[in-house]
């Protein structure tokens, strides 16, 4: 007697996560979403690597960026609250926090901006200066090792394309919080009635 084999369920396609033609290949968007990893994964490689830079320092992350960054932007004059904030990526109300728990460490001053009485200008102190000499023997020992086998033009090229990724991600969450984007997503269905015990 023969027994008729029920045929195998379709395995399940979930959608794709792009309409874009040039992300899909063959009908696949598993490149795309690989290349999505593959920056996610990036980017918290480099997050970790800052707090390796920042325990050695005895500093929080982002007090790390905000040192860092007035290094790289006083100049000669100093470096404005607004200004730094918008190089490190941070919120301004945080960056002027961060400063004062950094002066109060002894690593940043600030004085009046004679150009803007509003404001103020920040730099490194001398003991900020000795800080910043003394951590960069292991900051560039990192970061060579980081873009190992990566080219000056690869970098370009990535340099490029996060600051697209930026620029559109601020646009995107704005729509979705000042948009109509959510609508797109109903929400989900709502939970049946609790049948009787």
């Amino acid at each position: 007697m023969s027994t008729s084999r029920s045929p195998k369920p379709a395995s399940y396609q979930p959608p794709a996560t792009t309409s874009r033609r040039e992300f899909i290949d063959n009908g696949s968007d598993q490149v795309f979403r690989e290349s999505i990893y593959g920056i996610v994964r990036a980017l918290d490689a480099l997050m970790s690597c800052r707090e390796v830079f920042s325990k050695a320092m005895t500093l929080t992350g982002s007090q790390f960026a905000v040192l860092m960054g007035t290094a790289y932007k006083q100049g000669a004059e100093g470096v404005t609250i607004r200004e730094l904030a918008e190089h490190v990526r941070l919120a301004a109300p945080h960056v002027t926090t961060e400063v004062g728990r950094l002066i109060r460490k002894k690593l940043l001053v600030k004085r009046p901006n004679h150009a803007d009485g509003r404001s103020v200008l920040v730099s490194l102190s001398p003991n900020g200066e000795a800080e910043v000499a003394r951590i960069s023997p292991l900051v560039r020992k990192v970061n060579d090792h980081l873009f190992q086998g990566i080219t000056a033009e690869e970098l370009t090229v990535v340099t490029r394309a996060m600051k697209t990724l930026v620029l559109n991600s601020e646009r995107v969450l704005a729509e979705v919080k000042w948009g109509d984007m959510m609508e797109i997503a109903p929400p989900p269905p709502a939970p049946g009635p609790r049948g009787k015990k």
